[in-house]
């Protein structure tokens, strides 16, 4: 572990594409394309460095000056993953030679070079392995080393990335719960609140009876169930549907038809937030 870095080592369970969900959506933000310095850190990315290159490679198509770091706490992930950036240098990757990504030494304090501040920090499967009451602290941790206007990602997905959910945290609090799921796989027995399994960590626990994001999973089913009809056009229709049917129940539903059909569905904090959860 690094000295003085703060948190302690993950699974590392990391898998190719494995992030794409998330890293699609965070590719919106406005700070991304507004910020004079585009640094992007990438928080406990695990035993490979692969899905920092990705992260990369996707913002980059939006904003070309985007600059990535990855860093872990444990040190032979970062040197494992240095190994991995010399091959990209070296032209034999898929991944732009000259992209501007390095990875090093840290944790939650986040340590980056001649005081700058993050943009973005994803930290995608990391504090699943957290009690729940360590979740704000290390969320108010993170976002203290975000510049102004940014954004701290905590996300979760399955091993393949077909489930993800991902709540994005601002100086000040949470704002959204978004969840974007594989819609082809939603064809068979699956209905949307398998998206259950894959919560983040400050709401896997919540989803009983009496809790807001267990009334959003029940209503995600139904509206699945009564829109089956739709299946006959194909999944992104019928969620669309279910989309436009969470707006009209009254659920504070963000965005619209081009996110959605993509499996998206962003919902603000205050709908889906823990009874008792303070800031």
């Amino acid at each position: 572990m690094a000295s003085g870095a703060i948190g302690t080592v993950t699974r590392g369970t990391t898998n190719t594409n494995r992030l794409r969900r998330v890293d699609r959506w965070i590719a919106t933000l406005p700070v991304l394309r507004s910020t004079a310095d585009p640094l992007v850190v990438d928080l406990g990315y695990g035993a490979s460095g692969v899905t920092a290159l990705e992260l990369h490679q996707r913002l980059a198509k939006v904003r070309p000056e985007v600059e990535v770091l990855g860093l872990e706490i444990e040190p032979g992930r970062v040197a494992t993953a240095r190994e991995q950036l010399a091959v990209v240098r070296s032209g034999a990757t898929g991944f732009a030679p000259d992209a501007r990504i390095g990875f090093a030494l840290g944790g939650f304090e986040v340590p980056l070079p001649d005081g700058r501040l993050a943009a973005v920090i994803r930290a995608s499967n990391v504090l699943r392995q957290y009690d729940e009451s360590e979740v704000v602290p290390a969320w108010r941790r993170l976002v203290s080393r975000l510049q102004r206007g940014g954004a701290l990602i905590d996300g979760t997905c399955d091993e393949i990335g077909r489930i993800s959910s991902w709540v994005d945290v601002t100086a000040v609090g949470p704002q959204h719960l978004s969840i974007s799921l594989r819609l082809d796989g939603l064809d068979g027995l699956d209905a949307p609140s398998i998206v259950a399994e894959r919560l983040p960590k400050i709401l896997i626990h919540r989803n009983v009876p009496g809790e807001p994001v267990h009334r959003l999973m029940l209503d995600l089913d139904r509206l699945w169930r009564i829109h089956a009809p739709l299946a006959a056009y194909g999944p992104r229709q019928r969620w669309i549907a279910v989309a436009q049917g969470m707006r009209d129940a009254g659920w504070p539903v963000r965005g619209g038809r081009t996110r959605w059909r993509l499996g998206e569905l962003t919902v603000d904090w205050d709908a889906v937030a823990p009874q008792g959860f303070a800031w």
